[in-house]
């Protein structure tokens, strides 16, 4: 039987930093999902999603914190996750993703330092360097790691997304509740046991 895992710890100027978000945006290939994108022979596409990040996302919606998505690529399987997870501002088929963020801003009366965006690539650079938290994953690109707030330990599309929500949550001392919520529910099945 392996150990479990320990609870993380942040460093103080994460956390600062963490306490300030109120909406995180996500990049998709290689955040949400691996990066990988697989076309059938019918030009059909596929992507595979990590359901630990998906409630992740849930507990923050359920927190108070918005989510929305920018991506690059156009894609139907992107909108119908979002519809999925109750992602109500995605924008697809941004190649300079910098509009898209400008007007998540103001539609959300929100400033830059209130935003987390989690990206892989060089094309979510610019936006990792305007916002209050920047965060890449654990298999982004060196220059993204070098320019990061936080990198995750793990790789894009394998709960780093996830761990960004915990981060957030922990910092907004909001987790707890979370955790406290599902150790009573287990407690009150052993009741009726």
């Amino acid at each position: 039987m392996s150990n479990p895992m320990s609870r993380p710890s942040y460093p103080d100027s994460v956390v600062d930093k963490a306490q300030k978000i109120k909406l995180v945006i996500c990049d998709v290939d290689g955040v949400l999902s691996n990066g990988q994108v697989i076309i059938g022979n019918h030009g059909e596409e596929f992507k595979t999603f990590n359901i630990k990040d998906g409630f992740g996302i849930k507990c923050l919606q359920k927190s108070g914190i918005a989510v929305a998505i920018i991506t690059g690529r156009n894609s139907k399987i992107v909108e119908k996750r979002c519809q999925e997870l109750g992602i109500e501002h995605y924008h697809q088929g941004q190649s300079d993703k910098q509009k898209a963020f400008d007007s998540l801003c103001e539609k959300l009366s929100v400033t830059p330092e209130e935003v987390c965006h989690i990206g892989d690539d060089l094309p979510d650079l610019p936006l990792l360097l305007q916002v209050g938290l920047g965060v890449t994953v654990a298999d982004g690109h060196w220059l993204m790691q070098q320019h990061a707030d936080w990198i995750t330990q793990h790789n894009g599309g394998f709960g780093a997304v996830r761990e960004v929500c915990d981060l957030i949550l922990e910092s907004q001392n909001k987790l707890e509740a979370i955790h406290q919520e599902y150790l009573a529910a287990g407690k009150i099945s052993e009741v009726k046991e």
